[in-house]
């Protein structure tokens, strides 16, 4: 009844329904996308494209949170932060575009 109990884990450890789809961007790929995205959000669009960047970088960032990871994935994610951050004081008020000390 229970013949086929056990076998097969060892060949094939990951079900297929459990396996990640290989049709998506890799993690190299999430941290490219996230860094040229916060680049990208200092000059327009900072309050869309910062979380954009944040969202990617931690992405590919995976579970990991050492220095020795993806150092594309950590430069979107504080990218991210402080594009998001400048766009939302620039929203307040708090610093108008063109009344800077330049």
């Amino acid at each position: 009844m229970m013949a086929g109990f056990g076998r097969g884990t060892r060949r094939h450890p990951r079900s297929r329904g459990r396996t990640w789809s290989r049709s998506g961007p890799d993690r190299a790929t999430l941290g490219i996308i996230g860094v040229i995205c916060a680049v990208a959000g200092f000059f327009v669009l900072g309050i869309i494209l910062g979380p954009v960047a944040m969202v990617c970088g931690r992405l590919a960032m995976g579970r990991q949170w050492v220095r020795s990871g993806p150092v594309p994935a950590l430069v979107a994610l504080v990218l991210g932060a402080i594009d998001t951050l400048l766009a939302i004081i620039w929203l307040a008020g708090a610093a108008t575009p063109g009344n800077g000390p330049l």
